[in-house]
């Protein structure tokens, strides 16, 4: 009993030292000068922009980081850990270093720009980009866990049985570890709408909430930034909810 009075009063601190800023800043938030934030077209356009471009992130995340996931897991293959060491990177390097980086290979000088004649900067492409490369390792590790978890023997009987190796794995394995795969994709989504220093460098317009919040408080102060920061953590946390609930009930 003690054990857990201790543990739940230092649990207490660390959720008052996220929740009492977040609090404190949609109270100080005024009614008429939210709603008037809210309604402009503007900061409308630049929330919806944040959340497409992040779905867009996590969708191709899906379709190429769950394999890769999949195949870390299960395989023990050389280069294994230099290739969970890349994932890895973009947790550990500062984004805005990121942001050169993408800019480097997508960016108007680039050798792809110069061979393809597609430019990325500045456009919604560009923001998905920088979005997917801070944010993968989330949805990569958090399926690599779930694979971990399934024991592989269920795998090789249905091979044993007849199944192909893809229908063993699509029937088997991907099922099992859908709740990892769905949380690590609610994590790697929320990740991308937060993303900041990669996407200003790639693509300063059109703008999405983060930056369009650091352009209102450079240029206007804390009175015109704060209205669009609390929209922002209300729709992000609304729908970080939802999501949470509907993953649970799997």
């Amino acid at each position: 009993m003690k054990i857990r009075l201790l543990f739940s009063f230092l649990g207490t601190l660390i959720i008052l030292f996220v929740a009492v800023p977040i609090l404190r800043m949609l109270l100080a938030v005024q009614s008429p000068e939210f709603i008037q934030t809210a309604f402009q077209d503007e900061v409308l356009g630049s929330v919806a922009l944040t959340l497409r471009a992040s779905l867009w992130a996590t969708l191709i995340a899906l379709l190429l980081g769950v394999p890769l996931a999949y195949l870390l897991a299960r395989g023990n293959f050389a280069g294994k850990k230099i290739v969970e060491s890349l994932i890895d990177i973009p947790v550990v390097i500062p984004h805005t270093a990121a942001g050169i980086a993408l800019l480097v290979v997508w960016g108007r000088q680039s050798l792809f720009t110069r061979m393809t004649g597609i430019r990325l900067v500045g456009t919604e492409a560009a923001i998905t980009l920088a979005m997917l490369f801070v944010s993968l390792p989330f949805l990569v590790n958090g399926a690599k866990e779930g694979f971990k978890l399934i024991d592989p023997r269920f795998e090789k009987t249905a091979i044993t049985l007849g199944a192909s190796p893809w229908k063993a794995f699509s029937t088997i394995s991907l099922p099992m570890a859908k709740k990892s795969i769905l949380s690590g994709s609610i994590m790697m989504w929320a990740r991308g709408i937060s993303e900041f220093g990669a996407v200003v460098i790639l693509a300063y317009h059109p703008m999405t909430a983060p930056v369009l919040i650091f352009e209102r408080f450079q240029n206007f102060g804390l009175k015109y930034a704060a209205p669009i920061s609390a929209l922002l953590i209300l729709v992000s946390l609304m729908i970080f909810v939802i999501l949470r609930l509907l993953v649970d009930r799997k």
